[in-house]
């Protein structure tokens, strides 16, 4: 999918409408969408058109379980329309974004939740608030992200990756471990598949890795302790460590135009969030997240003892001076 053209003012008006709305009616759902239910699945596809000849893919697949459904909310009130305004600014063509929902497939009764790739305001808005935000969770100190990787791995087809071998990217959500394996018996019950054996989350990383550039952002720093270290392990400097749920799409945003090339550097990171009036406080917030793998893709990056204390001596004269001129 993914035909018809992006409106910003559209957005912002969709957006706007919804203001003082109660978060229940704006994610009405009190179960799994009947669009969005993976029983049956086949493929989710995103297309090049005559309108959209450079489609990229992108996936957000979001933890809505109890402590993680503020960044949808935050998502459908007011940032969706940020996002792709800072991805048009950092001059990436033609987005088509796909929404995921995961909780935990051991509790809850819609641990997976798929929608589609689309381009305009309207439908990618629909499948966002058509996500159930269940808000539960299991309490194991896990939740099922590892489905997530399976779907994109086995489910998803992109023209980005098929014509161009450019790669989609994943922005993953959570502030938990995931489950060691992907169990044969969930992907049976939601799914309807079945699989010889569990699948190791190492192994449906590296499927999902061939076809998408994945990144797992943890929302604030109190919670990076809980999860950190064994994210680090899976896919080691693509784990964003952020001070806030509030710089999620400035986050994403800024990583599609470093990893593309769209944005040379930090520095042009910080001249797209200036320009899209991005507070000097959420603009630092936002680099300082970014610098450990900003690094990693600058040839001229500092190494060593300045990757080490990034996070004791978070910023760079350069960018530090452009926030606060």
């Amino acid at each position: 999918m993914g035909y018809g053209n992006y409106s910003h003012s559209a957005h912002q008006a969709l957006i706007a409408d919804r203001a003082a709305k109660p978060r229940k009616e704006v994610f009405s759902q009190r179960g799994c969408h009947a669009l969005m239910d993976p029983r049956g699945l086949t493929v989710r596809e995103s297309r090049d058109s005559d309108e959209h000849p450079n489609s990229l893919g992108i996936v957000f697949a979001l933890d809505v379980t109890g402590s993680m459904g503020n960044i949808p909310e935050m998502l459908a009130r007011q940032e969706l329309p940020t996002f792709m305004k800072l991805l048009t600014d950092c001059h990436i063509p033609d987005p088509q974004v796909l929404f995921m929902a995961i909780g935990d497939a051991t509790s809850d009764n819609a641990p997976l939740q798929v929608g589609q790739f689309e381009t305009t305001a309207k439908l990618m808005d629909q499948w966002l608030t058509w996500s159930f935000l269940e808000g539960g969770g299991g309490g194991s100190g896990s939740e099922s992200y590892e489905l997530a990787f399976y779907v994109l791995a086995q489910h998803t087809d992109m023209d980005c990756w098929v014509k161009r071998k450019k790669k989609g990217f994943l922005f993953m959500s959570g502030d938990e471990l995931p489950y060691p394996v992907v169990s044969r018996h969930q992907i049976e019950a939601l799914i309807g598949e079945k699989l010889d054996e569990d699948i190791p989350i190492e192994e449906v990383i590296a499927a999902a890795s061939e076809t998408y550039h994945l990144f797992f952002l943890i929302p604030d720093l109190a919670r990076r302790k809980q999860c950190e270290s064994r994210w680090r392990e899976l896919l080691g400097d693509r784990v964003i460590c952020m001070e806030s749920h509030e710089d999620t799409c400035a986050v994403a945003a800024a990583i599609v135009g470093l990893t593309e090339g769209t944005l040379p550097n930090i520095d042009a990171v910080v001249d797209v969030l200036r320009n899209n009036g991005t507070t000097q406080g959420r603009a630092a917030a936002t680099v300082r997240a970014l610098q450990p793998y900003a690094d990693l893709l600058d040839p001229n990056a500092p190494q060593g003892v300045f990757r080490a204390l990034s996070s004791i001596v978070p910023v760079r004269p350069t960018w530090w001076k452009k926030l606060f001129d």
